[in-house]
Formats: C-alpha cells, sequence, structure tokens
C-alpha cells in the first residue's frame, strides 16, 4: 500500500509539474510579452523542469529505502 500511495503521489506531482512547463513555453512564445518577463518565464520553466527531476530522483531513493526496489 505504502509504494502505490508514494507512485500515486509522484504521478500527480510530476502531472502538476509538466503542465507548469508546458504553459510557461507557450507563454513564452507570445510575441506581445516584454523581455524581462519572458526571462523570468524561461527561468521559471527551468526551475519548474528541475524540480521535476528531483522529485523523481527522490521517488527512486524512497522505493529503495523500503525495499521495492
Amino acid at each position: 500500500m505504502l509504494f502505490l500511495g508514494l507512485t500515486l503521489g509522484l504521478i500527480g506531482k510530476v502531472l502538476l509539474g509538466t503542465s507548469v512547463i508546458l504553459v510557461h513555453g507557450k507563454i513564452t512564445k507570445e510575441k506581445r510579452i516584454d523581455g524581462i518577463v519572458l526571462m523570468e518565464m524561461r527561468r521559471e520553466q527551468f526551475i519548474a523542469f528541475l524540480g521535476v527531476l528531483l522529485m523523481i530522483v527522490g521517488y527512486v531513493l524512497e522505493i529503495s529505502h523500503f525495499g521495492f526496489i
């Protein structure tokens, strides 16, 4: 049951992070937004990608700690 909870939690977090990355990507393609905002959006997009990567690494560490792999 713990494995299922960890897995579903990770899937939810990754879906949320992915949607943030996709929205930021679409906004950065808008031509009506000034350069400062675009730089900030790209930075936030990178941070969101890094966050998703860290969630996946944390998940692998958790399931290995509890002996699921």
